[in-house]
This record gives structure tokens, sequence and C-alpha cells, in this order.
């Protein structure tokens, strides 16, 4: 009998605000994304989403964009080879909404579950995606902030945020101006800072390879408090805060990322996770890589927001490693660590 060299697996994500399901295709030769759709819980200006809220919001959309996929994809259930789910790190409530829906189907269409950590979900769309060999990562999102890179079938943290993650950062700062929700906090505040003319210093906090957002969340608050209750006769704006804000966090990524690579002697950036969207992050860390002879990765939106597709891909690629799930041991963790994972489909 030949060895199958065709599978197929559905991936389901909804560790935050964002739903996505996805269904990826592994040939012998090639990697297809048949489809990747995804529904965002957008709570209104001002407010965060609640755990309880998003839990009920991918709950009521589970099934709906389950059969969306698979229509998008031209594919049935028999077709499928695996079906792999955001294990954590994430908001409990979210995670667990969704880890009953991959198991219902699991249970429902006889077919195998894998954990998949959101991190390395991340990390392998980005490597897919871009073509990057062995770069330095930067993950940066709503709940996390690392500076990794690969040794020994591992994914090594070298650096991380000592308190919130950045993108956490920028949504409540958007939260204390009221700025929209829709499509997304960071981007309205990435789209008032490239209207920002003045520079306001902010605290600056790198130690090693690690940073601290929480003092320049506390800072840039208590200056939009005094813009507030200046009006008329405030010095600077709103977009002003937004562009001091951006400025000050992003170079501090910048740097812990350079600090990693001339430790680890690599020359490729990958950029990954929702505020690698960001085009201002882009445009800073391409200037640190060009000045040592490197060069920056990063994706879309439609890779870098969290997406179903991501955890198909790592999923797939752990499953063809012999990996699966066992019912009982699908329970979600919120602080589940990218280098507790070992990466077996990598040399």
């Amino acid at each position: 009998m030949a060895p199958k060299t065709t599978y197929i697996a559905l991936g389901c994500e909804g560790s935050a605000n964002k739903l996505g399901i996805g269904v990826i295709l592994h040939t012998a030769t090639d990697t297809k994304i048949l489809s990747n759709l995804r529904h965002t819980f957008v709570s209104p200006p001002g407010t965060g989403f609640l755990p309880k809220d998003t839990a009920a919001h991918h709950r009521s959309h589970f099934v709906s964009l389950a059969r969306a996929a698979l229509s998008a994809a031209s594919i049935t259930p028999s077709d499928i080879d695996c079906i792999c789910f955001t294990q954590g790190p994430g908001m409990g409530a979210p995670l667990t909404s969704v880890a009953i829906g991959a198991r219902t189907l699991s249970l429902l269409w006889d077919k195998p579950l894998v954990g998949v950590n959101h991190c390395v979900g991340h990390i392998e769309m980005g490597r897919h995606i871009t073509g990057a060999e062995n770069p330095v990562v930067l993950y940066v999102s709503g709940g996390n902030s690392q500076v990794i890179a690969y040794a020994e079938r591992r994914y090594r943290i070298f650096g991380e945020t000592l308190d919130i993650a950045v993108g956490n950062c920028l949504d409540r700062f958007a939260r204390t101006l009221a700025i929209s929700n829709d499509p997304a906090p960071g981007y309205n505040i990435e789209q008032m800072a490239k209207r920002g003319k003045r520079l306001l210093d902010l605290p600056y906090t790198v130690k090693g390879m690690d940073c601290s957002f929480s003092g320049i969340l506390a800072s840039v608050d208590a200056l939009a408090a005094q813009m507030k209750a200046a009006g008329d006769q405030a010095e600077y704006t709103a977009e002003d805060l937004c562009f001091s804000l951006q400025e000050t966090v992003y170079a501090m990524l910048v740097e812990i990322t350079e600090r990693a690579m001339a430790h680890v002697g690599s020359n490729q950036v990958l950029i990954v996770g929702g505020v690698g969207c960001n085009e201002r992050l882009q445009e800073m860390m391409g200037l640190m890589a060009q000045e040592r002879g490197g060069s920056v990765y990063a994706t879309d939106e439609r890779f870098c927001i969290d997406n179903g597709i991501m955890i198909a891909q790592a999923g797939l690629l752990a499953y063809k490693t012999g990996y699966t799930t066992p019912l009982e041991d699908t329970v979600c963790t919120q602080r589940f660590r990218t280098d507790e994972v070992y990466v077996k489909w990598r040399d």
C-alpha cells in the first residue's frame, strides 16, 4: 500500500475576540489554503471584550462558520484527516467554547483531535507564508509579547513582556480615548498616529531582552487626562499621544529583537501576531534589519490577526509526525508556554 501523501485539516481558533475556522491541504509538494474564515466580536468604544461575552459570541457563530468553511473549501467531513483547535494560551472562556465545538465535530465525524499552541500556530503560518528559513521571531499581540528563536526542536523564548502585552497596552489606551474597536483598536490608533506631529516623553523600559509596558500605559493615560482637562488649551492632541505611544513601544521591541538577533547570529526577523500588521512597526524593524544586512518578514491581516488556518497548519504538521490529543487531554490552559511544545516536525 502506497504511503499517504495528501492530508486535510480543519483548524479552529478562538483564544480572544476572533473566531476563526480554516481548512488546509498538504500534499507531497505543496500546501494550499482551501478556506480561512473569521468572525470578530466587536465591543462598544471605550470598552474591552469580557470573557463571558466573547465566549457567547464564539458559541453562537461556531456552527455557521464551520459550515461556511467546509463549503468554501469544497470538501465534506469525510475528507478531513484531523480537527485542530487552540489549546492555549488565551482567554479561558472563549478557548473552552471553541474547544467544545472542536470536540463535538471530532465525535460527530469520528476524527482525531490535535491541540495546538496559539503562538506556535502564528510562527508556523508566518514561516510558511513568508518563506523565512530560521528567523528570530517577534510575536506581538493583545495577549503576548515574546522574542523567540528555534533551537533543538523547541521555540525558545529569549525575551518577553514582564507585565502586559504590547497589544494590550494599545487596546487599553484606545479605551482611554474611547476609540472605536472596529475593525480593531490597534488599527485605529495606527491611523491616528499617522497624523501625530509631536513626540512626547514616555517611559522607556527595556531590561535585557525583556520589556515592560504598564508604566508607559499609566504615563500616557495621565497625559490623556491632562489633555481632556485642558480642553482647547491643550498643548498636544490625541493624535500626538497615539504617535508617541507607538514610537516608544515599537522602539523597545526593535531593541530587544536586535539584541536577540546578535545573540543567536541570525539576520532574519519574522513578525507575527495581530500587532505585526502595524506598518510603522514593520518599517522600524526593516530599518534595523537593513543596517545589519538582514531582512524582515511579515504577513498581512489575513494571517497575522488570529485565524483558523494557522491552527490547521501547525496542527497538521504535528499530526503528520503521529501526534494527536486524546479527548480527555483536550482541556485548555490560559498559560500554555511557547517553549513547552516539542517541535518534532523541524530538524
